[in-house]
C-alpha cells in the first residue's frame, strides 16, 4: 500500500480506537494494526515478529516515527507509569481529506478492530495478539494445543488465560468474516 494511504488507514484506526476508549499507546496501535493487517487482511505491508509482548513490527514503529515527523501524529504525555498517547497531528485532517475512498474502503475493518480491542489493557492485548499469531502458525490445532503453545511462548500467561484468548480470537475471526468478504 502506498505510504499516504497507509498513513490514512492508520489515522482512521487511531481515531476509531479513541472512540472505543483506547488511550492509544504504541502497544495498542501495534496490536490493533497486527489484527487489522493479519485478521482483517488490510494490506499495510508491515512485517511482524513475535517479540517481548506479542507480535511487533519495527516497520510500523518506524512509520509512527515518520508520521510524527510529518505532523500527522503527535504525542500526548500520560501520568507515570504510562507511556504517551499517540494522537492525530495537525496535518492529519488534510491528508485524510485527500484520501476519502481509502478511508471508506477500510472503515468497517478499522471500526471492528477498534471495537474489539479499544478498551483492552496491554496484558490483554498481548494475550490476544499472541493467540492470533499462534492461530496462524498452527491453523489446524485445537484450542488446548494453541493455549499450550501460547503458554510455552509466554510462560507468564496461564493456560486458562491462553485458552480464553484463543476462544476470543476465534470469535473475533468469525465476526470479521462478513467484513472481509465485502
Amino acid at each position: 500500500m502506498e505510504r499516504n494511504k497507509k498513513a490514512v488507514v492508520l489515522l482512521g484506526l487511531i481515531e476509531e480506537l479513541r472512540v472505543n476508549l483506547s488511550w492509544c499507546g504504541e502497544t495498542h496501535i501495534q496490536k490493533a494494526t497486527y489484527f487489522l493487517q493479519e485478521m482483517m487482511q488490510v494490506p499495510l505491508g508491515c512485517d511482524f515478529i513475535l517479540y517481548k509482548h506479542g507480535p511487533f513490527s519495527f516497520d510500523l514503529a518506524d512509520e509512527i516515527t515518520a508520521m510524527r515527523a510529518d505532523n500527522l501524529l503527535k504525542l500526548q504525555p500520560q501520568p507515570y507509569p504510562y507511556g504517551p498517547s499517540i494522537l492525530p497531528g495537525e496535518a492529519s485532517k488534510s491528508l485524510m481529506k485527500r484520501f476519502p475512498k481509502t478511508l471508506k474502503k477500510y472503515s468497517h475493518h478499522t471500526a471492528l478492530v477498534a471495537e474489539k480491542l479499544g478498551g483492552k489493557k496491554v496484558n490483554e492485548l498481548e494475550r490476544l495478539a499472541t493467540a492470533l499469531y499462534v492461530t496462524f502458525e498452527n491453523k489446524s490445532s485445537g484450542d488446548v494445543q494453541r493455549a499450550q503453545r501460547i503458554h510455552d511462548l509466554k510462560p507468564h500467561v496461564s493456560i486458562d488465560e491462553a485458552l480464553e484468548a484463543t476462544k476470543t480470537v476465534d470469535q473475533f475471526t468469525e465476526d470479521s468474516r462478513n467484513i472481509i468478504a465485502a
